[in-house]
């Protein structure tokens, strides 16, 4: 979600062309229910020839405002400028210049009684019809693109579209705020990321405003600010004063409750009409799942659609700005941002739109991240995959061969103690990095209050694809607890630096950090309805990491580390069952751990690799 705003790109054709091609008009756009969307319209000067319309819909505002004020850059890349469209950016119901009341994740009306129920995809269909009716030399055909929150919007938007909407392009979208996305992982609160979010994004507008500047940021090392704070009670006394909607909507839906559910958009993804290019990240840590979910979705519930996924090795919208060669400290060998935007998400929209050649995409397009290199396949995850399990072993020791150890003192444990967390990143931070998908878990791997089991040197290359699934038999002196699993590439002690090394970390030994996820433990048996650990007994905690598609390279290590705690990227448990919203002080207790690994009751990641 920190896309903001769109109109810029990598490389952008420059103010003066825009001027020189394109007119510039600001419109207000009636929809169903009388309300009026304020549009910017950019139509190319040339007449000689009708051009499509490409939409972008966005809460972040379509600035700059005014007929005379242009952007850098207009579309999803600088070839889309030079090429010719007709580009159109709205300010969604309720945002900035438009009229109406802004609801987050807008909740899709499956059935509409009248015309006064109103949704994004009735907003997007209404706006597209007006398009149509009010704008010259439009060929007929119009395409939808947009990352993160106007991912969401394109999403919407692609439901009981207008006929005329031939090609969407969500990208990074939001689908489901409390099991995946953005704010909430299988039920616990990406704290700083909300807290920084909606701090600055989620003010209340009584009235149509053009956007002010953001107050600048106060925070300098997140760690100790939230650590200060104390309960999440507290941020709305000491900080947000109640003035955020929607962080006091946070506090008071606590489970997946119906609040939560309306703003699920995946069951209504039903008979999808445009062509779908959806795209996403391997190291995004906002919108990973939406990007997955809403391709998964789509495949189950529209079959006859026309449904492709990308995913490259990018931070979230990193396919957008820049050439994609790398993250924090790992490197991919090639520009694959440049190659994303130059050999399919241009050749998709010129195909869809104006009737160039057909790009012939695959159904998968994937970078293998490890390996480096782009793969396609029919199917994703890919058909030819082996179900295996990493286990949990004695000493350390991770392994494909399950346990032959017994008994009631076959686990290993840890103290938990929500006043000392496990921090995220090694270092210093003003809130959720982009680079943690990514960095080195060494300063982690030392601590008492991590876990860490290691396989020997891969003897030949592992390739992994799809969801990894922890499968934990664990027990908890407290009454709930939250469970992290990571899943790391470790670099052999001789593996070379390169050229630059972006803060100074030499890659020998490496601890790459390839997946990692936290799962609230009470929910274990359900979101909606949270139960309490019985204080030693011993439970099954079992969820899927998002997908994977990476080769552990001959001479690496696979390593997997597990911890209670990851502060302050994700809020702290108590260790107590409650209502953590509302926790008190003394709800935070310290818990001992214990992981099992015997036979009976052992402990493994669920893999799947590649034939």
């Amino acid at each position: 979600m920190g896309i903001v705003p769109l109109l810029l790109c990598l490389a952008p054709q420059g103010v003066e062309y825009i001027r020189e091609h394109y007119g510039k008009r600001e419109v207000e756009i009636p929809v169903r229910d009388g309300k009026k969307l304020f549009t910017s319209i950019y139509e190319p000067k040339d007449a000689s020839r009708s051009f499509p319309i490409l939409l972008t819909r966005t809460p972040y505002s379509v600035s700059p405002y005014g007929p005379d004020k242009l952007p850098a850059g207009l579309g999803p890349n600088p070839l889309f400028g030079r090429e010719g469209y007709i580009f159109v950016y709205q300010d969604v119901r309720g945002r900035h210049m438009s009229e109406g009341e802004f609801v987050h994740m807008t909740p899709h009306r499956a059935v509409k009684k009248d015309r006064t129920e109103i949704d994004e995809s009735t907003d997007t269909y209404d706006t597209i019809e007006w398009l149509l009716k009010n704008v010259p030399n439009h060929n007929g055909k119009v395409g939808q693109w947009g990352i993160s929150y106007p991912g969401f919007y394109t999403s919407a938007g692609m439901i009981d579209a207008h006929p005329a909407l031939v090609a969407a392009s969500p990208q990074a979208p939001i689908c489901d705020w409390f099991v995946g996305d953005d704010f909430h992982h299988n039920g616990a609160l990406y704290l700083p990321h909300a807290y920084r979010w909606l701090a600055r994004n989620g003010r209340a507008r009584p009235k149509p405003v053009v956007p002010q500047p953001l107050p600048p940021e106060r925070l300098t090392d997140a760690y100790a600010f939230f650590l200060d704070m104390g309960p999440l009670a507290n941020a709305n006394e000491k900080y947000l004063k109640g003035e955020i909607p929607f962080w006091n909507d946070l506090m008071s839906n606590g489970t997946y409750n119906d609040f939560w559910k309306s703003r699920n958009l995946r069951p209504h993804l039903k008979d999808i009409r445009p062509a779908v290019l959806m795209v996403g990240g391997w190291f995004d840590a906002e919108n990973l799942f939406g990007a997955l979910e809403t391709y998964a979705a789509v495949e189950r519930q529209s079959p006859a659609a026309s449904n492709v996924l990308v995913m490259g090795p990018w931070w979230h919208g990193q396919w957008s700005r820049d050439d994609g060669e790398s993250m924090g400290n790992v490197r991919f060998g090639a520009k694959t941002s440049v190659h994303y935007r130059e050999r399919i998400e241009f050749p998709f929209f010129q195909h869809r739109l104006k009737g160039k050649e057909d790009p012939r995409l695959s159904e998968a397009t994937v970078f293998e991240t490890g390996s480096n290199r782009w793969k396609t396949f029919e199917t994703w995850p890919p058909k030819n995959l082996a179900s295996r399990a990493l286990y949990l072993l004695a000493d350390g020791r991770l392994s494909f061969d399950p346990p032959a150890e017994e008994g009631p003192r076959a686990f290993d444990e840890y103290v938990s103690d929500p006043a000392k967390p496990v921090p995220y990143i090694g270092g210093q931070a003003t809130g959720m990095t982009r680079e943690h998908m990514v960095d080195d878990q060494r300063f982690a791997a030392s601590r008492p209050d991590v876990l860490v089991y290691r396989t020997e040197p891969l003897a030949e290359d592992v390739t992994v694809a799809g969801p990894l699934t922890p499968s934990l038999h664990v027990s908890t002196t407290g009454t709930d607890s939250d469970w992290v699993v990571k899943v790391i590439d470790v670099y052999p002690d001789d593996a070379p630096d390169p050229a630059v090394r972006p803060r100074d970390v030499l890659m020998g030994g490496y601890q790459q950090l390839l997946r990692g996820e936290c799962f609230r433990g009470k929910f274990r048996k359900s979101f909606e309805h949270p139960e309490p650990f019985v204080p030693g007994k011993v439970e099954k905690v079992e969820y899927v990491m998002p997908d994977v598609f990476h080769t552990f390279k001959k001479g690496h290590r696979i390593m997997v580390q597990i911890q209670s705690s990851w502060f302050p990227l994700v809020d702290r448990n108590p260790q107590t069952f409650c209502d953590i919203y509302s926790a008190r002080p003394e709800d935070f207790q310290k818990a001992t751990q214990r992981v099992y690994r015997a036979k009976g009751a052992p402990s493994a990641i669920g893999i799947r690799v590649l034939n």
